[in-house]
This record gives C-alpha cells, sequence and structure tokens, in this order.
C-alpha cells in the first residue's frame, strides 16, 4: 500500500510509480477506470471529477475503458449495473477503482494506491459489493460522525487539487505502460521501427 500526500511536490511521480508497480504486465486494452462518486456531493464528487479530466485525455478512451465522469457518474444506484457492462464488454478487464474516502485527521489529503478491491460506499455505511483489482482513494475529509454532511462539506479546493493529481498521474503511468509495451513488440519484432 502507498500513501501519498496530495500536497507532496513528488505525488503524481509517487503515485504513477505506486500505479505502474501494480498494473505491470497488464494489457493497455484491458484496462478499465471505474471513478466512483456523485457530482451531488463536493467531498464525494473526486471520483467523477478524476473521470471528467481522463475523458478529455488523448487516447484514454481509445485504449482503455474509462466509466465514470460528471456527466455519466457511477454511483450506488448504478454500480452493479455498470460492473455488469464492464464484466459482459471487457476481455479480461483489470480494473482500476477511483474513489473519494473518508479517514482518520492524520490520514486526510493522502491518496491511497493499493492492491485489491474497492468497498465503494464504505464511509457512509453502504453495503455495495466490493469492486476492483486495484484502488485509488483520496482521503477527502475526517470520518467518525455524520458522514453524509461531512461529504457534503468537504473543500472543493481539496478535492479538485486531489482529483488534478491522480487523473495526471494516471496519465504518467498509462505513458509508462504504452511505452513498455511499444518496446516489447519493437524488441518481439512485432512493429517496424520509426524511420
Amino acid at each position: 500500500m502507498y500513501a501519498i500526500d496530495y500536497q507532496d511536490r513528488n505525488a503524481k511521480l509517487r503515485i504513477k510509480d505506486s500505479l505502474c508497480s501494480y498494473i505491470s504486465g497488464k494489457d493497455i486494452h484491458s484496462l478499465v477506470f471505474l471513478c466512483i462518486g456523485t457530482d451531488r456531493s463536493t467531498g464525494d464528487s473526486l471520483g467523477p471529477l478524476v473521470g471528467r479530466q481522463l475523458s478529455l485525455l488523448p487516447r484514454i478512451g481509445k485504449d482503455c475503458s474509462l466509466y465514470g465522469t460528471l456527466d455519466e457518474p457511477v454511483h450506488a444506484q448504478n454500480i452493479k449495473q455498470k460492473t455488469d457492462i464492464i464484466l459482459r464488454t471487457v476481455k479480461d478487464p483489470f480494473i482500476i477503482a477511483i474513489d473519494a474516502s473518508l479517514g482518520s485527521l492524520d490520514k486526510v489529503g493522502k491518496i491511497v494506491v493499493d492492491r485489491g478491491p474497492l468497498r465503494p460506499g464504505a464511509g457512509v455505511s453502504k453495503d455495495l459489493d466490493p469492486i476492483g483489482d486495484v484502488r485509488i482513494t483520496g482521503v477527502v475529509n475526517v470520518a467518525g460522525f455524520m458522514e453524509f454532511t461531512v461529504l457534503q462539506n468537504t473543500r472543493l479546493s481539496v478535492v479538485m487539487n486531489m482529483a488534478g493529481i491522480i487523473s495526471s498521474s494516471v496519465w504518467l503511468a498509462y505513458l509508462a505502460m504504452r511505452q513498455k509495451q511499444s518496446s516489447e513488440k519493437l524488441l518481439d519484432g512485432e512493429v517496424s521501427p520509426l524511420p
């Protein structure tokens, strides 16, 4: 598990490296970015904000699958339906689940990258099926009391900054994977070098 403070000046590279360590050897076309949350709550908008930023990057939506944006959020009411679509349409999907979370005071501001499924809604006592092979969570506020109100009163600047860092880190990890796979194909003689 990696926990990186979003204000760390090397946060993007550290998150990229940690993500690459978990997705190394995976085919780009099997990657699914599942950005969970809702645009109706400031604290819970981290996932859709990351999804929106990823949707604007060239090739992410072409080479990988992306679910959950501000326009089409993935939340408690539709996550089962979206998961079913992913499992039906993506061959051997490797799901990277991205969501906001609540935690102890010393964890607020940390972006956590870890192997294993995400438990969406756990911070607000929702019992949803775990999802994902790797999870990225941004600890946006303190847990323990009136979680819905806490999420509603989370500072937008914290969420926006975290979303920017996560989406940039994902993009850097994607580029690193793409370069590595191109190099491997070149070494195997599957593609010709550029003139």
